[in-house]
């Protein structure tokens, strides 16, 4: 199991966003989240931001669409560039045709789960997809306490990706630190989310390889800082 750091650039300085995104860009992805203030109650970048970023840095760029409507939308991300596009199933109306949509244009195809919504009715999406997120606290805003009630549903999800012997990518995304990280990895996480643990840190780059450390310390797998946004 590879295991990748994706830091949140919602956590960012949005004043040095190009600066920022260099900061970490020993990391395996930049998280970039989208939110409309109608799918969660804030607003943050869009389109033409992610755009920017793709040209600020060489770290691919992961973005996370907490937006209504990801059908219309998600096809723009990947024309700005993002290499990863990720649409909440509680959001999306037609989920398996947007998830062959994002894989036909280039990007590989992730979906995300709020937390009470739960994994099982969705089983037959996985392999529809090439990443699974299980997000571990409420959508919406960063800087939240990790909800441990979510570690279940993570063993769960890891579960049902070795019975279809998927090659399928989970993430976690929400309270992951230092402190949390390890138990997300045992459970079965494999990409981790974190916002305030890499950018609220003196030394970005440096809290990314902690947070590296720490999770292949728990799992005893490689890390994948050499892997690349395009692979499936």
């Amino acid at each position: 199991m590879a295991l990748q750091i994706n830091p949140s650039i919602l956590s960012a300085d949005f004043s040095r966003l190009a600066d920022e995104a260099k900061a970490v860009e020993g990391a395996d992805w930049l998280h970039v989240d989208v939110m409309d203030n109608h799918f969660v109650p804030n607003l943050t970048l869009g389109v033409p931001v992610v755009e920017s970023l793709g040209r600020a840095t060489e770290t691919p760029l992961d973005c996370h669409l907490m937006i209504e409507d990801p059908d219309r939308w998600a096809p723009q991300y990947i024309e700005a560039g993002a290499g990863s596009v990720t649409f909440h199933v509680e959001a999306a109306a037609a989920p398996v045709r947007l998830a062959r949509e994002i894989r036909a244009k280039g990007a590989r195809a992730s979906m995300a789960l709020k937390p009470a919504t739960p994994i099982e009715p969705y089983e037959d999406l996985l392999p529809e997809l090439d990443m699974l997120l299980v997000m571990t606290v409420e959508p919406g805003f960063g800087g939240q306490a990790f909800l441990d009630i979510m570690l279940p549903k993570i063993r769960r999800t890891r579960q049902l990706i070795e019975k279809h012997g998927l090659e399928l990518w989970l993430q976690v995304d929400g309270g992951v630190s230092a402190d949390t990280i390890e138990r997300c990895a045992e459970a079965g996480a494999d990409v981790f989310v974190a916002g305030s643990a890499v950018y609220g840190a003196e030394d970005p780059a440096k809290a990314v390889r902690e947070l590296r450390r720490l999770a292949e310390k728990a799992t005893g797998a490689p890390g994948t800082s050499d892997q690349t946004a395009t692979g499936r």
